[in-house]
C-alpha cells in the first residue's frame, strides 16, 4: 500500500488502489500519514459489489475522512462484469454522490472546515492502536 499524500486545493489526498480497500491498516490515518480524502481507483467486480459499497463507507467512518471510490463499468477483457458503483462519502460515511453501472461524471463538494470541526469535536483517532507497517 502507498503512503503517498498529494496536496490538492487545500486537501491532503491519499490515492490507493482497489485491493487496498480490503486492508484497513493500509488506510489508517497515523503519524506521518495524515489526509483528508482517501481516493480508491478500482476494477472491482460486480460479484463483490456489496463489499465495495460497505468497505468504502467503513473507511470514511473509521478514518474520519472523505472517501471517494471510482470503479469501472462494463465487462473487462476476460468477460467479468464491473458494476461501477462509484461514490463519494463524507467523513460520517454518508454518500454525497452515488453512481450506477453506466459511464457517468459527477461532482461532489467537500467541506474542509466541516471535516476539521468534526475531528476536533470527536477526536477518535487519538484512541487508535499504535503500529508500524514494515516494508
Amino acid at each position: 500500500a502507498s503512503a503517498c499524500v498529494i496536496h490538492w486545493r487545500g486537501f491532503r489526498v491519499a490515492p490507493l488502489v482497489c485491493y487496498d480497500l480490503r486492508f484497513p491498516v493500509f488506510s489508517r490515518r497515523r503519524e506521518g500519514y495524515y489526509y483528508d480524502l482517501l481516493l480508491y481507483i478500482a476494477s472491482w467486480p460486480a460479484a463483490r459489489r456489496h463489499a465495495w459499497r460497505t468497505l468504502l463507507a467503513a473507511r470514511a467512518i473509521e478514518n474520519q475522512a472523505y472517501v471517494v471510490g471510482v470503479n469501472r463499468v462494463g465487462k473487462d477483457g476476460n468477460g467479468h462484469p464491473h458494476a461501477g458503483d462509484s461514490v463519494a462519502h463524507d467523513f460520517l460515511g454518508q454518500p454525497l454522490v452515488e453512481l450506477g453501472d453506466e459511464p457517468a461524471v459527477a461532482t461532489a463538494t467537500l467541506d474542509g472546515a466541516a471535516l476539521t470541526a468534526f475531528r476536533e469535536r470527536f477526536p477518535a483517532h487519538r484512541d487508535a492502536d499504535r503500529f508500524t507497517l514494515l516494508p
